[in-house]
């Protein structure tokens, strides 16, 4: 079966951080159009960022997350990364991993459509 697992989502105050992790299980990260979406309770899925994992892929980012996130890959441990720094409240919500089989090396997280391989997500939850 092939999906990929989120992990490391959790609690924490306003200004700390958390990494996010996404394996691929019987689905290979690498050479991949990857992203990461987050939906807040009452409010639809957004984009946060995104990458093709190969080397020197550059790195999409939304507004909201620009400077504070980044995100990253271990090829050889098949996983992606979410590195998420000065945390606020309204980064609060669950955090979904997603993959792009096939098509260019042109990654755009904003057409969520073309994402066809999907996490079950993992919360993240930020006090103030």
């Amino acid at each position: 079966q092939v999906h990929l697992v989120e992990s490391g989502g959790g609690s924490v105050q306003a200004g700390g951080s958390l990494r996010l992790s996404c394996a691929g299980v019987g689905y290979t990260t690498n050479d991949r159009c990857m992203a990461w979406f987050r939906q807040a309770p009452g409010k639809e899925r957004e984009d946060v960022a995104g990458f093709y994992t190969v080397d020197g892929g550059l790195a999409y980012y939304s507004d909201a997350v620009k400077g504070r996130f980044i995100i990253s890959q271990d090829n050889a441990e098949n996983t992606v990364y979410l590195q998420m720094s000065s945390l606020k409240p309204e980064d609060t919500g669950m955090y979904y991993c997603a993959a792009r089989s096939g098509g260019s090396r042109v990654c755009r997280p904003q057409l969520e459509d073309d994402f066809d391989v999907w996490g079950q997500g993992t919360q993240v939850t930020v006090s103030s």
